[in-house]
């Protein structure tokens, strides 16, 4: 399905998260424009899910895909606040899995706090360490309208 259809294309399997909020399909992925909020974030990640399955990405690649994408929604949302508009971007690529989301504040960088991933005192601060093992050399990009956090989660041929 996502082979092979229009960019402009709503499928029906795929709704839109909530009102407002829209899914652009790709040829080997997809771009959800959304504000972000849990009920939204568990729709992405279903479609996450869906979409990998289908373009036959191996099942682990797109679990690790879905955990960074529930991870960089997350630091969006304590960067900017609840229902924030951000647009989530997963395709296959030749690397793997392209995981981008794009957030309206081009102030707020990500920042290590230093926290180990063991530490059982920690309630937070481990996402970064997290997408540093997840998807290596992620990367901020910053825009007219916000920053953008790229990341490259590395899969096997499925």
């Amino acid at each position: 399905m996502f082979g092979m259809a229009n960019e402009d294309d709503q499928d029906p399997q795929f709704p839109p998260p909530s009102p407002g909020s829209y899914i652009r399909h790709r040829s080997r992925g997809f771009a959800a424009h959304i504000n972000a909020s849990g009920p939204n974030l568990r729709s992405v990640r279903e479609l996450t899910a869906k979409a990998l399955a289908e373009l036959d990405v191996p099942a682990d690649a797109a679990e690790v895909a879905q955990l960074v994408v529930s991870e960089l929604v997350g630091n969006a949302v304590r960067a900017c606040r609840d229902h924030v508009p951000v647009v989530v971007e997963v395709y296959a690529a030749a690397f793997g899995i392209a995981v981008n989301v794009h957030d309206p504040d081009p102030r707020t960088l990500p920042r290590r706090r230093g926290v180990a991933l063991h530490d059982p005192e920690a309630e937070a601060g481990r996402g970064l360490v997290l997408l540093d093992l997840l998807a290596p050399g992620w990367h901020v990009v910053r825009s007219s309208i916000g920053k953008q956090i790229r990341c490259r989660v590395p899969c096997s041929a499925g």
